[in-house]
């Protein structure tokens, strides 16, 4: 057993993307970096290289070409209405303006200068359920995904010029930091072969949130979304624990809004857990039937996922057991489910473009069943007799009303099959409202029944909230400095990305409108670096 001693100029605390990002920012500007982690090497890139890779952005090439006018003005009052900052947000909406105004020249623009590029087609995540989201498509999917973004960004840093002035250390785990006359100095904690400390001039926190602690997710669980969940999965690498924040708090930094998270109602248990209650979340089809634990239709207003995720997690949140049921058929399954990932979407990771444009026509039936061979909140049957009973097994607490759920099918596939003048219902609506936009035309089918004799089999989904990101966090002003219970910059102390609440403890509000993490990682970590360079 050795203890070792580290310093540089500058310690960041994190190689996921913001850590990335705020140490390439620094080599260009000739300063010594120690980029730090408590993971293995294998993990460099953080969540991130996990990631779909999608970003919300304005007045970008890809939105005119596909023919959206947009604009900073009306970019910030759909994030305004969606966020709902409350008093005592100044910060945070500070955040929220600076990234509305410059998230074309700090994210867009700098990424394309590494060579990284975006799919030609803008996505509409988000929009509302009464319009209160993205006016207009802006989620754009980096090509390449996650995966591709922190690989060439990794490889920039690793060939960098100044690469010499860059340390790398793995399982390095930070257990408090160095706090002198007033000034962080660097931080204490432990290796595989005993103790280390760093000391450093600054030191920037880019450690992630509390999402991949469940135990602390609980506890700041927002009783908006009803009780904290006995079932909640994770889709959270267990390293965001949430232990830098109580580091900071433990020398009076402030850290805030821990209540809000950004999670999903779509989770499935991941068929080869890595960890306790990992899971995956799902973009689920918007023509399946979203049903309570018993198997009825939710309602009156139906769930349909693109217009409001954080409306979704509260109704799932109070429902009977915190769980629900999606019904489909397998044309469905095909064409409209997804999984968020980088893994999960090889196409897109890839870049292989016919490819994806082929399994947007033609539907991804591989991945269709491989859920159903290896997931085990998936099954299916050929008629719903024969579903429902697979359904009870998994879930035999619960008696299902299979009288009332093939009422429930039926009366939605007789108004599908009827009249379309007299169709009256809000989930054909919305149907027919995406399929109005090119990005998810393709991917939404054009009126489908659920009892369709001809797309057999029949599948259920048992879904569950799972928790993913933190959009509160370390109270940092528009340099990243994180500040104190006063409000007063700690001297020496920054944070980035996920740790601090993507900015300000919470750019978001409430509620995102998709795309707002990583893209912030990004600019949250070059707006530290650059504080540190100005001194």
């Amino acid at each position: 057993m050795s203890d070792l001693a580290y310093q540089a100029d500058t310690l960041v605390i994190g190689a996921g993307l913001a850590g990335i990002c705020t140490a390439l920012e620094l080599l260009n500007n000739n300063c010594s970096v120690l980029l730090l982690d408590g993971c293995e090497q294998q993990r460099f890139g953080g969540q991130a290289k996990e990631a779909f890779g999608g970003m919300l952005l304005s007045n970008t090439p890809e939105q005119r070409r596909n023919g959206i006018v947009d604009s900073s003005e009306l970019f910030a009052q759909d994030w305004q209405q969606a966020a709902q900052f409350q008093p005592g947000s100044h910060w945070a909406q500070q955040w929220a303006q600076a990234y509305c105004e410059h998230n074309r020249s700090e994210i867009y623009d700098w990424l394309q200068g590494y060579g990284i590029g975006f799919f030609p087609v803008v996505q509409w995540p988000e929009r509302g359920n009464y319009g209160d989201g993205n006016s207009v498509p802006r989620y754009h999917i980096a090509w390449g995904c996650g995966q591709g973004i922190v690989r060439t960004l990794i490889q920039q840093l690793l060939q960098h010029p100044n690469a010499k002035l860059l340390r790398c250390l793995f399982s390095h785990t930070v257990s408090a930091l160095d706090y002198c006359d007033g000034r962080v100095v660097g931080c204490q904690g432990v290796q595989p072969d005993g103790a280390f400390s760093v000391q450093a001039d600054n030191t920037v926190i880019c450690a992630g949130g509390i999402n991949g602690n469940l135990s602390k997710v609980r506890e700041h669980w927002d009783p908006i979304y009803g009780a904290p969940p006995d079932n909640l999965l994770s889709g959270a690498h267990p390293s965001a624990n949430g232990a830098l924040h109580d580091c900071v708090q433990a020398i009076g930094g402030q850290v805030s809004n821990l209540n809000f998270m950004w999670n999903y109602a779509a989770g499935i248990a991941h068929p080869q857990p890595e960890y306790p209650q990992h899971g995956l979340s799902l973009i689920p089809p918007r023509s399946a039937m979203w049903m309570d634990c018993y198997g009825r239709r939710i309602g009156p207003q139906p769930m349909v996922t693109g217009f409001d995720t954080h409306d979704l997690c509260k109704t799932t949140g109070h429902l009977p057991e915190q769980y629900t049921w999606q019904i489909m058929n397998k044309r469905i399954a095909d064409k409209e489910l997804a999984i968020s990932g980088s893994d999960s979407n090889p196409h897109f990771r890839d870049k292989k473009l016919l490819r994806v444009i082929w399994q947007a026509l033609r539907g991804n039936a591989e991945q269709t069943q491989w859920l159903i061979e290896q997931c085990p909140d998936v099954v299916s049957g050929n008629t719903l007799d024969e579903l429902a009973m697979h359904m009870q097994r998994i879930t035999p607490q619960v008696t299902l009303d299979t009288i009332g759920m093939r009422a429930d099918i039926e009366h939605y596939d007789a108004m599908l099959n009827g009249p379309r003048g007299l169709h009256n219902d809000d989930q054909i609506r919305r149907v027919q409202q995406l399929r109005q936009w090119r990005g998810d035309r393709a991917r939404t089918c054009k009126l489908q029944p659920i009892l369709d004799r001809k797309q057999m089999p029949l599948i259920a989904i048992r879904l569950r909230l799972i928790s993913r990101k933190s959009m509160g966090g370390m109270l940092t002003d528009l340099g990243s400095r994180v500040l104190d219970t006063q409000g007063v910059a700690i001297a020496g102390l920054y944070a980035a990305g996920e740790a601090a609440g993507f900015g300000g403890a919470g750019i978001s509000g409430v509620r995102s409108l998709e795309g707002t993490f990583l893209s912030n990682c990004i600019f949250n970590g070059r707006r530290a670096a650059q504080s540190i360079i100005a001194g």
